[in-house]
C-alpha cells in the first residue's frame, strides 16, 4: 500500500478534521497544518498499523527524513511488523533511516524478550554482540558475575540479584577508538538491566509483574544511544555500565531491613526490596564516578511515580546540574523526542531516613511515598560523582506500555535512545 502526505482536506465521509483517508493509490494522511505535524502522521500510522497492512511504501515529496521516521514508530508493533520503504531519495537518507530502525528493533526485541529466554549474563553478552557490529575494533569488555560481585564490592547488583538461580553480573564496555587511546573517559553510560523484577521479599502483585519484561529498559536505551552515537560519528571514549539481575525470592535473597555498605562508604538500609532499581544503579554510578568521566547518564524504568506524574507520553529529566537538564530538554526536542524536566534538590537525598544506616533504599509506603521519583533521584545523587556535576537520571516512564495507544503499540517505544545519543554528540 501506498501513503501519501496531502494538504488537503479529507472528503466529508471520511469524518470531520479526519487524519487519514484511502484513495485508488491506498492512504492518504491530512496535513492541514503544521503543527503537530510529527504527531498527525504517528497516529495516521498507527490507524494504518492497526488495520493488519503488512507491506508500506511512502510516496510524494513531503516525506522528510523525520516525518519517515515518525511513521515507523508508529507504524511497528511487538508481533507480524511490517516492511517500509521508504520515500527518502537519497543513499544517505536511507541509510541514515535503516541505521535509525536496526538500532530502535534491537532495543524493542531485547525489552520484548521473555524472561525465561534471557538471564543477566546472557543480557550482558547480547549487548556486546550488538555494538561490536558498529565498531568491532574499538570496542573492549569485562563482565563481572556471581561471586566476583561480591569480592569486587559491588553490594547492590549481587544483593538483588543472589536470589536467582542465574547470576547477577555487571557489564563493563569501553568504546575507543583508535585516536582516543590514552585519552581520559568523556562519558560514561549506566543502565538498569533487571531481567525481572518479582518485587522480592516486598511482593508485586500479579498484574505488575506481568510487564517485568520491560525492567531492562534502561540497559537496553543507553546501549541502544550508544550504538546511534557511533553511527552519527561520535569519536570518543565512552564506558557503558549495565547492571544485571533478577529480582527473585529465594533463601539467598536480600530482605527488607539488611543493610548493604557501599564502595563510597555509604550504608543503605533496604525498606523495600521493591525499589531495587536505584540499589544496582548505585553500583553503575560508583563505577562510572571510577572512570573519571565529565559526563555520566543514567537510565532506568526506576519509579512508578514518575508515570503517574507525566503518563507515560514522556520521559522524566532529573539533575543537580541545571545548565545541563536544560541543555539535555533541548536536545530532546531537537530530536522530536517528549522528555519533562522533574524537581532534584540536594535535600531529596535525605527523604529516606534510617535509625541504622546513612540511608534507606525507599520508605516502607507504598510507591515510597509522596514525591517517589524526586526522592529515588536524590538517592542516587548520594553516588553520582562530582556532586553531581555533569550528571543526569533519565526515568523512563514512557520506553513500555502496556498496550496500544494513539502513538505507540503496546510494547517497548525507544523513547530516550535519540535524546541520550544527541547528548553526548553535543556534550563532548
Amino acid at each position: 500500500m501506498k501513503v501519501t502526505i496531502t494538504s488537503e482536506t479529507a472528503d466529508s465521509v471520511w469524518g470531520a478534521n479526519a487524519i487519514l483517508s484511502t484513495g485508488a493509490d491506498g492512504f492518504n494522511i491530512h496535513l492541514m497544518s503544521v503543527e503537530n505535524r510529527l504527531g498527525t502522521i504517528q497516529q495516521a500510522a498507527r490507524k494504518i498499523s492497526a488495520q493488519g497492512v503488512l507491506e508500506i511504501t511512502l510516496t510524494g515529496t513531503q516525506w522528510d527524513v523525520e516525518a519517515q521516521w515518525s511513521f515507523a514508530l508508529g507504524y511497528l508493533k511487538a508481533r507480524q511488523c511490517g516492511e517500509i520503504y521508504w520515500a527518502a531519495e537519497s543513499s544517505a537518507e536511507i541509510s541514515e533511516l535503516d541505521q535509525r530502525l536496526q538500532i530502535h528493533n534491537w532495543v524493542r526485541s531485547m525489552i520484548h524478550t521473555t524472561p525465561e529466554q534471557q538471564s543477566p549474563i546472557r543480557l550482558a553478552e547480547d549487548t556486546v554482540k550488538f555494538l561490536l557490529q558498529f565498531a568491532a575494533d574499538a570496542i573492549s569488555y569485562e563482565i563481572i558475575s556471581g561471586e566476583e560481585l561480591a569480592e569486587q564490592g559491588w553490594v547492590g547488583v549481587d544483593g538483588v540479584g543472589r536470589g536467582s538461580d542465574r547470576p547477577p553480573a555487571i557489564l563493563r564496555l569501553e568504546y575507543c577508538p583508535d585516536e582516543c587511546q590514552g585519552d581520559p573517559v568523556a562519558a560514561a553510560l549506566v543502565g538498569k538491566g533487571l531481567i525481572y523484577d518479582s518485587g522480592g521479599y516486598s511482593l508485586k502483585k500479579s498484574e505488575h509483574m506481568f510487564l517485568m519484561k520491560s525492567d531492562m529498559g534502561g540497559a537496553a536505551t543507553v546501549a541502544g544511544a550508544l550504538a546511534s552515537a557511533i553511527q552519527a560519528g561520535l569519536r570518543k571514549r565512552i564506558v557503558l555500565i549495565l547492571c544485571c539481575a533478577e529480582n527473585l525470592i529465594s533463601g539467598h535473597a536480600y530482605k527488607n531491613g539488611d543493610i548493604l555498605s557501599y564502595k563510597n562508604g555509604v550504608s543503605v538500609e533496604i525498606a523495600n526490596t521493591d525499589a531495587e532499581g536505584r540499589v544496582v544503579l548505585a553500583d553503575g554510578l560508583i563505577m562510572a564516578g571510577e572512570t573519571g568521566a565529565g559526563l555520566v547518564i543514567d537510565a532506568a524504568t526506576l519509579t512508578g511515580a514518575a508515570k503517574i506524574a507525566l503518563g507515560g507520553d514522556y520521559n522524566a529529566i532529573f539533575a543537580l546540574d541545571q545548565g545541563l537538564q536544560a541543555r539535555a530538554m533541548q536536545y530532546a526536542s531537537q530530536v522530536n523526542e517528549r522528555h519533562w524536566s522533574l524537581p532534584l534538590e540536594k535535600f531529596h537525598r535525605d527523604k529516606f531516613p534510617s535509625l541504622y544506616a546513612d540511608t534507606c533504599n525507599s520508605r516502607p509506603l507504598p510507591g515510597g511515598g509522596a514525591g517517589g521519583a524526586s526522592n529515588a533521584a536524590g538517592f542516587l545523587s548520594r553516588f553520582a560523582p562530582n556532586d553531581g556535576r555533569g550528571w543526569l537520571h533519565f526515568d523512563l516512564a514512557g520506553s513500555f506500555f502496556a498496550e496500544d495507544n494513539r502513538l505507540f503499540a503496546g510494547g517497548a517505544t525507544g523513547l530516550g535512545v535519540r535524546t541520550i545519543a544527541r547528548t553526548l554528540l553535543e556534550e563532548l
